[in-house]
């Protein structure tokens, strides 16, 4: 049996973190509306994965970030759809520039800083399970959505 190659979108998410407390987003599009996640973004065509990373956070946030200063902690492999995977590549900021603004107030609700221990429970599925993947140490790895 010959199968198609996959054809994954590929997401940067990236991690604020100042001491205990980490920089979510509320989504105001469609998907996930009202609820929470870290700044993220789609990989554009031929751009490295720090660099799309860092251009979606300034973006989204203003925060500048040097694209060395990112930091991979966890990989979320995602199937949205029996049409759509993705590949979510999350990353921790080591050290940054500015402070957090909404850039796209049309797709961002809120931008606020949540502590560790007392995150939103409505934070979307996917990018969830790489935070908590993050925050929890286990693997570097997460399947999710399929059965």
């Amino acid at each position: 049996m010959n199968a198609s190659p996959a054809t994954p979108v590929i997401d940067t998410h990236v991690i604020l973190r100042d001491g205990d407390k980490i920089l979510l987003s509320q989504r105001g599009g469609p998907y996930g509306y009202g609820q929470w996640h870290a700044p993220s973004g789609k990989l554009d065509a031929g751009e490295p994965l720090t660099i799309g990373a860092a251009r979606e956070l300034r973006e989204e946030t203003g925060v500048e970030v040097d694209p060395e200063r990112l930091r991979l902690v966890h990989v979320v492999h995602h199937k949205q759809s029996p049409e759509v995977e993705r590949i979510g590549l999350f990353f921790l900021a080591t050290t940054w520039q500015g402070e957090p603004v909404n850039r796209e107030p049309e797709k961002c609700l809120d931008l606020r800083w949540w502590s560790v221990h007392e995150l939103p429970e409505d934070i979307i599925e996917y990018p969830a399970a790489g935070l908590l993947g993050y925050l929890e140490g286990g693997e570097p790895l997460t399947e999710h959505g399929w059965s």
